[in-house]
């Protein structure tokens, strides 16, 4: 299955939020002037709403011209940690500097064939799963539009270990991958081919019906974004998975929602340092 290519507006995003130590935060207003002496010029803006980042408060950037809209939203319990607010403001200069490049080269390009250029688009949009004395998980709202037949979406977690003062991976969590994945599957593939049958059309495409559709395939529910979420705000009792379009179903069918509480075999395969911050779900 070819994922579209999209998806790479996002590599830059990973590798900033990665467990690597965090640079140094820096005021909006001097991100947007290194943006301008590096870039080509650029049509005034429309809009350029930025407020400055500061620690407790929400942050909420929309910059719209004729070459690109940028779109970046991040809650106050992100702007609360320093190292994490530092994280995406450098992923969100990084990101704009990458939009700002490709939408160039591109409006470049059509003007050179004779065509009308469409501007890009860029969004991310950050909101809290769950906030708990010792952890902050969040889910990432990301998507593109570079002139294709549609715009394209993705879903990315973020978990952030409070007391370590670094983002951890949720499979990280457990004492081993394959261990936790193997524990998930059953339940996960069954839900997940409920919903895909709920989805399409009774008597096509179904589930099953043909062995060469990638679309009937269960996934790794660790390739897509593991959110660990918590009804009584003060541990983990269950474990989210949305699937993004293209990896479990076509465009079409959206994303895919599987949540899963937290059993004892799950919570048998926690590692012992982090037992205390998980608890049976319902």
């Amino acid at each position: 299955m070819v994922r579209p290519v999209l998806l790479l507006m996002a590599a830059a995003l990973l590798a900033a939020c990665s467990e690597e130590a965090a640079t140094p935060a820096v005021t909006a207003a001097a991100a947007d002037a290194a943006d301008a002496a590096a870039a080509p010029p650029l049509p005034a803006p429309t809009a350029n709403a930025s407020a400055a980042a500061s620690p407790g408060t929400a942050r909420e950037v929309k910059i719209s011209n004729d070459l690109y809209v940028l779109e970046f939203a991040y809650p106050a319990q992100v702007a609360a940690i320093p190292d994490l607010r530092s994280q995406l403001e450098t992923a969100l200069r990084k990101q704009k500097a990458k939009l700002i490049a490709d939408a160039t080269q591109q409006r470049d390009y059509a003007k050179q064939e004779g065509f009308e250029y469409r501007r890009f688009d860029y969004w991310e949009s950050w909101q809290v799963v769950t906030d708990l004395p010792g952890w902050l998980s969040l889910s990432g709202d990301l998507g593109a539009d570079t002139g294709g037949a549609h715009p394209n979406h993705w879903t990315r977690e973020l978990l952030w270990d409070k007391a370590a003062g670094k983002q951890r991976a949720p499979h990280g969590l457990f004492v081993a991958r394959k261990a936790i994945t193997a524990a998930l599957r059953p339940e996960f593939c069954r839900l997940l081919d409920l919903e895909r049958d709920h989805r399409r059309e009774p008597g096509e495409n179904e589930v099953g019906d043909d062995p060469d559709d990638p679309f009937d395939d269960c996934v790794d529910p660790f390739e897509s974004a593991v959110l660990l979420g918590s009804s009584n705000k003060r541990t983990f009792d269950r474990i989210g998975v949305v699937i993004s379009p293209y990896v479990a179903g076509p465009y079409v069918e959206g994303d895919y929602e599987i949540t899963l509480p937290v059993t004892p075999e799950i919570l048998a395969l926690v590692k012992p340092e982090f037992r205390s911050s998980f608890s049976l779900g319902r």
